[in-house]
């Protein structure tokens, strides 16, 4: 940082034209000296402010420090709500609304659909000659602040939650069998119809998120591609890729905070206002606990408009940026530049797009990056998902987790990658082979996906009621609750003092019901072995204190290898992010200087429409097919969230993902370093053959 400012700040008193400027290295050296000399009144283009008020005092903001620090929370909001707060609340939002996972997939793909839609016309309209690129930013800024508010919508929509029916959800002898007792069925959903129930058709909240997620994705359209070109036409070559780093290391940094802060959210109970969850009894590890989800995307609108309004005060182009401009060297692919050397300036739409189609490096680049984003996309959405149903943890607790991992790893990697960019003065080829050998020993710690623990025990579904052995179906119903009249519309799941989950208190057999502040004990369930009183060690007691058969909450894991996983795929995270700014390094410096903005939209349109959209809708739909036990509802056609998933098909199904993208990813950085071609005589600025 300080070198940049230094380099910068020697330059403030050049005043350039901030119009019609031309990065074309033939026509730069001929506009030099007017561009020096030109009067005071070239530079008010180049002054921070707003609306033609760009008082003195303000122009200590107009630098390349303070602009990159703007930016950098830009990309940091962006990934707080996306990657952050959106992915931590998938599967409570899919529990409050009964949505499964290839519902969330599609909104989670929502965001790179408008992105897509939008990187045409912000690269290329935003990317030409006097277009004002912070303006576009900062208008994206609040297009993203007003999805966060229309995300938030649903929980407003639909009323309170209501975790379980009104009345005591235990086994009520009827004398018949199961099958036979359709009237307790009948009741809950007709009880549903009227309004008093928990299960109803919010199905439709989907094109509501959906419609948020497109708001995300064309707000964030310009941060990525606009944003960087901005940055790196205003620093030197040399601290190009550290400003780079730190950029893309707040954008690293956002999804950990989103994490982090999301997950805490997830403590405080999603009615908070009008509902105490204590007369409930319900506590945040009862797993029908919804967290109040949506309190993050309050905070997320408000920032957004805060930080959209000094983007919006920053010139086109910052003082000094043409002088150094002049300084930079071209590394495009050698037969590009020569091809066109007497005609730099993209001459329309469709000349530029087959400019740089024609650029092999360019095009395995853009190969590389799409799957390198399919990979980090499905995973931010649902590797919290995962770790909560893998290793059954709470939600909050899988949020810190992927807090934990993101900050020090991803931040770490991001920056480490832009700083031994500059550390080592690699050169385009260098940046290559650097991001080939970071992935390649990425995709050897792939087998992190492999750690799993065992199937919790959950009766009926992964063992049998009483410890006796599972069938390969589902089967909730034995002889210790067939005349309950037990309704699967009512999930209420407990914990036994065996250590299994149940559906509910009634497919339990439990006909006693006790409320103790925030907990609800069970007692004389037929379907657990009973154990007796036990001693409070109190002598005054009168009568011994039975031990409830079962609470509301989850039962604890007895599963170890957590703390394995998460080092191991820290390990992951570090190398893959560690070529993720030495990949956008290379990606700039093998096009032409004038086609900076528009490479990256292009390449952003090639990662979104064979990656990022594809990978949620794909990881969505492995993760339902390892669905073991699916909620009912009373309206069939409401879908349902998955209550039950299998750990050893999850884990093999993401560990298989993983490793096919990371295998490509290598096959693709291979073929770039070795179509390379660098330029057999670069020239600088003023035309002359360079010499270092």
């Amino acid at each position: 940082m300080s070198e940049a400012t230094i380099e910068l700040d020697s330059s403030i008193a050049v005043a350039p034209k901030c119009s019609n400027v031309n990065n074309n290295n033939s026509a730069r050296s001929s506009r030099v000296g007017s561009s020096i000399s030109g009067p005071d009144s070239d530079a008010e283009c180049q002054r921070f402010g707003w609306c033609g008020w760009n008082p003195a005092w303000l122009q200590r903001f107009c630098t390349a420090k303070w602009a990159l620090f703007w930016l950098c929370w830009g990309g940091a909001l962006q990934g707080l709500i996306v990657n952050g707060l959106i992915n931590v609340s998938i599967s409570t939002i899919e529990r409050r609304f009964g949505l499964r996972s290839r519902q969330m997939g599609l909104v989670a793909s929502g965001y790179d659909l408008a992105s897509f839609a939008c990187l045409v016309p912000v690269t290329y309209y935003g990317g030409r000659r006097g277009a004002s690129k912070p303006r576009f930013i900062a208008i994206g800024l609040i297009v993203m602040g007003m999805g966060s508010l229309v995300f938030l919508l649903p929980n407003f929509l639909v009323g309170n939650y209501r975790a379980t029916i009104a009345e005591a959800n235990v086994c009520e002898t009827t004398g018949l069998p199961f099958n036979s007792n359709s009237s307790q069925s009948m009741t809950a959903c007709e009880l549903n119809a009227m309004g008093e129930g928990q299960s109803e058709n919010l199905t439709w909240t989907v094109w509501l998120f959906l419609a948020a997620q497109l708001l995300h994705g064309a707000g964030a359209s310009p941060l990525f591609t606009l944003g960087v070109t901005y940055i790196d036409e205003n620093v030197s070559k040399k601290m190009s890729s550290v400003y780079l780093g730190i950029y893309y290391t707040m954008a690293t940094v956002g999804p950990a905070i989103g994490y982090v802060f999301g997950g805490q959210l997830l403590l405080i109970y999603t009615d908070w206002m009008t509902v105490d969850p204590v007369q409930l009894s319900l506590t945040s590890d009862s797993k029908v606990w919804i967290g109040a989800w949506w309190l993050g995307f309050i905070f997320a609108a408000a920032m957004c408009l805060l930080i959209a309004l000094p983007i919006f005060g920053y010139p086109k182009l910052l003082p000094g940026a043409e002088k150094l401009q002049l300084e930079r060297v071209s590394e495009a692919h050698a037969t590009i530049s020569e091809a066109d050397d007497s005609s730099n300036v993209v001459r329309g739409l469709p000349r530029a797009v087959l400019s740089l189609l024609a650029n092999p490096t360019f095009f395995f680049l853009n190969l590389a990056g799409a799957t390198e984003g399919l990979v980090i996309a499905g995973f931010a959405a649902f590797l919290p998902k995962q770790i909560e149903n893998q290793f059954s943890i709470s939600p909050m607790y899988s949020a810190l987790v992927m807090g934990l991992i993101t900050v020090p790893a991803g931040g770490g990697g991001t920056f480490l990658g832009g700083y031994l960019v500059k550390k080592w003065n690699l050169a385009c080829r260098g940046i290559i082979k650097m991001c080939l050998l970071a992935t390649t020993v990425a995709a050897l710690f792939t087998i992190c996906f492999l750690v799993s623990c065992p199937n919790p025990k959950f009766a009926g579904v992964t063992t049998g009621y009483k410890m006796q052995p599972s069938s390969d179906s589902p089967a909730l119903v034995a002889s210790c609750n067939s005349n309950c009249g037990c309704s699967r519309t009512n999930y209420d799941p407990i914990c036994g003092v065996d250590g299994v989950m149940y559906y509910s208190p009634c497919y339990a057999g439990c006909v006693q019901e006790e409320h103790a502040n925030s907990l609800k004990r069970y007692h004389n369930c037929s379907c657990i072995e009973q154990v007796g009183f036990v001693d409070d060690g109190n002598p005054s007691s009168e009568a011994p204190h039975f031990r409830p058969d079962a609470t509301n909450r989850k039962c604890d894991s007895t599963c170890q290898t957590l703390p394995l996983f998460v080092a191991l795929c820290f390990i992951l995270m570090v190398f893959t992010f560690l070529a993720t700014m030495p990949a956008l390094s290379a990606t700039l410096r093998c096009v032409q200087d004038d086609q900076r903005s528009f490479a990256l939209g292009l390449q952003w349109i090639k990662v979104r429409l064979l990656g990022t959209i594809p990978a949620p809708l794909i990881f969505g739909a492995l993760i339902d097919e390892s669905c073991i036990l699916w909620q009912e509802s009373c309206d069939k056609d409401a879908g349902g969230a998955c209550l039950v998933y299998d750990n050893f098909y999850i884990s093999r199904y993401m560990w298989l993902l993983a490793l096919i993208c990371k295998l490509g990813s290598v096959v693709f950085f291979a073929c770039a370093w070795w179509f390379y071609v660098p330029p057999s005589k670069p020239l600088n600025a003023n035309g002359k053959e360079d010499v270092n």
